[in-house]
């Protein structure tokens, strides 16, 4: 296992966020699903720079992109996007690809149960099929059910991968699981290392790995157990605190001058990040993190 992380918890520009996961340790990225913002000769040229690697991309499924959807031409828009975001992991020399098939936030179904599974399997095809061609291995991450309601749980993603083909797998969030399997290290087990394509990481609180109640040593056990040997993919979001209570009086960024983000992925991160960090807050998390974790795996890629 080696230890990666996602970018897309913060707005800030690539050649910061590749020279900080150096500096704290890990071995790669999970790049934001952002295709049209970046240009893989550079980052490539960055990441090899750094002694680095792209480990993959994740979707970021704003509104207006939804495999599910009852509308036809917003699937197909969907569809699309995802394979720009394959063709980037291609050029960037990455691995895998994380798909969040529907609208992140959106809890309301659109069609009947029936529908709506025959519109993403039909998707799904699409996308396995341009992957499968690229050389890109894409894996199902369920969320929880505040977040979705269609793939929620380990075994619904499986059905999944039983209706497109052979090679779709399965990635498994530290933070979803513990909301919505019974047993988490079982869920662990059920998709077992053929099927598991890559693992998300942050702790019950969704805070850097070491700052809630998981045993991160019998979590990692679990997946040396299965044989395991891909990413533990950092993907916190911690919560911003407006109270009296605060602990972290540094966390909030108030300022967004600057930013150099779409409006639509500003509105993402709020809405599921609580708010914008500030640049010493946001750097502790990730160091933290890295120093829960590599002391656990062998880190080698």
């Amino acid at each position: 296992m080696h230890l990666s992380m996602h970018n897309w918890m913060r707005a800030e520009p690539i050649e910061t966020t590749i020279a900080r996961l150096a500096k704290y340790g890990y071995k790669s990225i999970e790049i934001s699903g952002e295709p049209e913002k970046y240009d893989a000769k550079h980052v490539r040229g960055l990441l090899d720079h750094y002694g680095l690697n792209c480990w993959g991309s994740v979707t970021l499924m704003v509104d207006g992109r939804n495999m599910q959807s009852g509308d036809e031409a917003v699937r197909a828009a969907s569809v699309q996007y995802v394979k720009d975001c394959i063709q980037l992991v291609h050029d960037l020399d990455g691995k895998i690809l994380t798909l969040v098939p529907g609208t992140v936030g959106k809890v309301v179904p659109d069609s009947t149960p029936e529908n709506e599974w025959q519109w993403l399997v039909d998707g799904t095809k699409e996308v396995y099929e341009f992957a499968e061609a690229k050389g890109v291995r894409v894996g199902i991450e369920p969320l929880n059910r505040f977040e979705s309601y269609l793939i929620t749980r380990a075994e619904q993603a499986l059905a999944l991968c039983d209706a497109v083909g052979p090679n779709l797998g399965v990635v498994l969030d530290a933070f979803h699981i513990n909301i919505e399997e019974s047993n988490l290290y079982d869920a662990i087990r059920l998709v077992g290392k053929d099927k598991l394509v890559d693992v998300h990481v942050a702790d019950n609180n969704r805070m850097p790995c070491g700052y809630g109640d998981y045993d991160w040593t019998e979590f990692v056990g679990v997946l040396n157990e299965i044989g395991y040997d891909g990413a533990l993919t950092a993907e916190f979001v911690a919560p911003v605190d407006r109270t009296p209570a605060n602990k972290y009086p540094n966390a909030l960024e108030t300022n967004f001058e600057g930013l150099d983000i779409p409006p639509e992925q500003l509105k993402f991160i709020i809405d599921h990040g609580s708010s914008i960090l500030t640049e010493e807050f946001y750097d502790w998390l990730v160091k933290v993190n890295s120093e829960t974790l590599l002391p656990l795996i062998d880190d080698k890629w």
